[in-house]
C-alpha cells in the first residue's frame, strides 16, 4: 500500500547537544515555541528577550548592540497613548517615561549579554522578509507601534542586506562566545497579511538567506521547521483554526523532529521519563488518602528525586511532597 506522505528526514548532527547545554532563541513566534518546550525539559534557555522580531535586519541588529550593552541605546522612540516605545523591539517593551524606556532597554541588553556569554547554542527563527522603513529616518523598524501607515514604506530585504548585518553580527558572536553554535530556522508561520503572493517571495529570500549562512559558516546549521509543516504536515488538520499558526500537534511533531536530530540518547531518554512524571504530577485521585494513591505519590516523589542531581526539580518535589500523609 502506498504512503501518503513526505517525511523530512534529518540527519543527526555529530556533536549533540544535552539537556545542560543552554540555549537562546530569537524571532519569530516559532522561536517562543521552541524555547518553551525546551524549558518544559528543563533545559536552560533565555527565549525571545526583545519580544518577538520578525525580520532578520532587526534581530540582527537587537542581539549586535546587546554585546555591547554600555553603549547607549541611539534607536528611534516614540510616544503614543501616555506609552513609549522602541520602534527597533516588540511593543511589549513599553514605559511611561522615555528615560523609564532606555533604561529597561539597556538592562535587558545586559541580561542578553550575560546570558549569551555563557551560551552553547543560538537559534534564530526568521518570519519575513517583509519590512516597513520610517519615512523620516529611512530605517527599518521592528515594530511600528499602530503608528499610522503614511509613516512607513513597506520594503523587501534583499538576501545581500540581510547577509551583511549577519556577518557583521557573527564577528561580534565570535569575540564574545567562540565555541557558540548556531540552528536557523524559517518560520512555518504564513503573513497573510502581506498576500499569498508576497509571502511566497519573502519565504523564498530567508530561505536562500539561511541557506547561504550555512555554506560559509562552519559553526550554524538548517533545522527546516518550514518544510515540515509545508511538506511534511500538509493539511489543514495541522493547523490551529486560524489555519495559519501550526496546531499543538504540528508543533509537537516538529519539536520530536528536532531533538532526534539534535539532542543526545540520554536527553531522548530524560523525556520520556519527564513525560511520564508529568502525567503523574496532573493525576487527580477520587480517593488522594488512599494506600493506593499515596504509594503512587511515593513512587513518583523517588522518580524525582533521581533526577534532582541532574536537573532543579524542587518545585514538582514540594508538589508530591504537599500531597503525601
Amino acid at each position: 500500500m502506498t504512503d501518503f506522505r513526505t517525511e523530512v528526514n534529518i540527519s543527526s548532527v555529530s556533536k549533540p547537544f544535552k539537556i545542560t547545554n543552554r540555549f537562546l532563541t530569537a524571532g519569530s513566534c516559532f522561536a517562543e515555541v521552541m524555547g518553551r518546550k525546551m524549558q518544559h525539559y528543563k533545559i536552560p534557555a533565555l527565549i525571545n528577550p526583545f519580544g518577538t522580531i520578525f525580520n532578520p535586519l532587526s534581530l540582527c541588529k537587537l542581539l549586535q548592540q546587546a554585546l555591547s550593552p554600555d553603549q547607549e541605546f541611539t534607536g528611534e522612540i516614540v510616544e503614543r497613548d501616555g506609552y513609549w516605545y522602541a520602534y527597533d523591539l516588540h511593543s511589549s517593551f513599553n514605559a511611561p517615561t522615555r528615560s523609564q524606556l532606555i533604561q529597561n532597554i539597556q538592562q535587558q541588553f545586559r541580561q542578553t549579554q550575560a546570558f549569551m556569554a555563557q551560551t552553547d547554542v543560538l537559534i534564530l527563527t526568521f518570519g519575513t522578509a517583509v519590512a516597513y522603513v520610517h519615512q523620516e529616518s529611512q530605517q527599518v523598524v521592528a515594530n511600528c507601534h499602530k503608528i499610522p501607515q503614511r509613516y512607513f514604506k513597506k520594503h523587501v530585504i534583499s538576501i545581500l542586506e540581510m547577509l551583511d548585518a549577519f556577518r557583521r553580527l557573527y564577528a561580534a558572536l565570535q569575540q564574545l562566545n567562540p565555541n557558540l553554535r548556531i540552528i536557523l530556522t524559517v518560520s512555518p508561520v504564513r503573513h497573510l497579511k502581506e498576500t499569498l503572493e508576497l509571502n511566497s517571495v519573502s519565504k523564498s529570500i530567508l530561505r536562500v538567506f539561511c541557506h547561504e549562512i550555512v555554506r560559509e559558516t562552519p559553526a550554524a546549521c538548517y533545522f527546516p521547521a518550514y518544510e515540515i509543516m509545508l511538506d511534511d504536515l500538509r493539511d489543514y488538520r495541522f493547523y490551529k483554526p486560524d489555519m495559519i499558526h501550526p496546531s499543538e500537534v504540528a508543533e509537537d511533531y516538529i519539536w520530536r523532529k528536532f531533538k532526534q536530530a539534535y539532542f543526545d540518547q540520554n536527553f531522548q531518554s530524560f523525556t520520556a521519563e519527564w513525560d511520564q512524571i508529568q502525567q503523574a504530577l496532573q493525576h487527580r485521585p477520587f480517593q488522594p488518602e488512599s494506600a493506593a494513591h499515596q504509594a503512587f505519590l511515593r513512587n513518583t516523589l523517588n522518580r524525582l528525586e533521581k533526577l534532582q542531581p541532574l536537573l532543579d526539580c524542587t518545585n514538582e518535589i514540594a508538589i508530591v511532597k504537599k500531597q503525601l500523609k
